[in-house]
């Protein structure tokens, strides 16, 4: 074995696990079925939003702790990474702030007076987004200008990586529920439209919309409209009426869009789990007294919770030993995982 520990699945939970992993001082391999460019994460809107997530205090911490990563690396300059301001526009009154504000730094409450008809309420906050490309090829140079390695391969069972770490780790999207036979985790449809940028700086959500859950996110040359959330439904090809539907919805939440040029609409598959993301050890371990950690289920919440959960994979990594779960991690440091660079 000349890997410490080895990842399988490269979209955004995957590599971040696998960041998080080499600034503990863990030689990492990450084992994928595509290029990251080719994941589900590169369609993703890419936004901090805790969206269809129930929140508790662990899924709060990783919400925190992620927001916190990605704001150092807007302020590092990291690529495609940008603070920007979000209006969130409700439907019904709101009397309290929503579960996930404490890890928001500007989180306000607009007053009754300045929202707009025909909404009863709005929030105001500021939060990281990214644009995924650039992102997810920022991510993979981290690692393996770190010394990690990718490669390719399509595995069937997760003892097909066993022999490259003592540590295993499970993030693969919506194939980790096949490989750890876990049949709560189910895709979830999203489309979105792409439209050229007239100029736009704040993302706007009306997610309570009648229509459908509505969303405009501006990026550098586009804006990315949406959109839809059809748990169960595994069609990957984009329906003409629903691109229609979603660029009227938006056209009408935000007018400044009226003839931008349609540059795109793309199909993504979140993939979801009833009961939330499992980040966990598995009790089992593999055979040969292999750790295995599973880290998925994340929904349409991985860009959110992904440097969180990471955080967590790091200390199960290193957790105790046991004759079932394999020995303890012994290398690296001690140290809390690193910050942005």
């Amino acid at each position: 074995m000349n890997h410490d520990v080895v990842v399988v699945g490269a979209g955004i939970v995957g590599l971040t696990c696998a960041a998080r992993l080499q600034e503990a001082g863990a030689r990492v391999a990450v084992v994928t079925a595509d290029e990251p460019a080719r994941t589900v994460s590169r369609i993703a809107a890419a936004v901090w939003y805790p969206t269809h997530t129930v929140g508790d205090p662990r899924v709060l911490d990783w919400a925190r702790r992620t927001f916190d990563e990605l704001a150092a690396q807007a302020v590092h300059g990291v690529s495609g990474v940008v603070m920007r301001p979000t209006r969130m526009l409700l439907r019904a009154p709101s009397a309290r702030p929503p579960w996930w504000a404490a890890a928001v730094r500007d989180f306000r409450v607009v007053r009754p007076a300045d929202v707009p008809a025909p909404f009863a309420g709005e929030w105001r906050f500021t939060v990281p987004t990214m644009e995924m490309g650039p992102y997810l090829d920022w991510l993979v140079q981290r690692v393996t200008g770190g010394g990690g390695v990718l490669l390719r391969r399509r595995i069937d069972r997760l003892t097909d990586v066993a022999d490259l770490a003592p540590v295993v780790v499970n993030a693969a999207g919506l194939g980790a529920g096949g490989l750890a036979d876990d049949a709560g985790v189910h895709p979830v449809r999203g489309q979105v439209v792409l439209v050229s940028n007239p100029g736009l700086r704040t993302s706007v959500r009306d997610e309570d919309n009648p229509a459908g859950a509505t969303y405009v996110h501006p990026r550098s040359r586009d804006v990315v409209l949406g959109g839809t959330f059809e748990p169960g439904v595994s069609d990957v090809a984009p329906s003409a009426a629903t691109g229609q539907a979603i660029l009227a919805r938006c056209i009408a939440l935000v007018p400044e869009l009226a003839g931008a040029r349609v540059l795109e609409q793309a199909v993504g598959l979140r993939p979801a789990r009833h009961g939330g993301a499992r980040v966990a050890v598995d009790a089992a371990g593999l055979h040969g007294g292999i750790r295995l950690i599973h880290v998925y289920g994340h929904g349409g919440a991985g860009v959110t919770l992904g440097w969180g959960c990471a955080d967590e994979v790091v200390s199960l990594a290193r957790g105790p030993s046991s004759s079932r779960t394999g020995a303890a991690a012994t290398w690296g440091s001690s140290a809390a995982p690193g910050r942005a660079r």
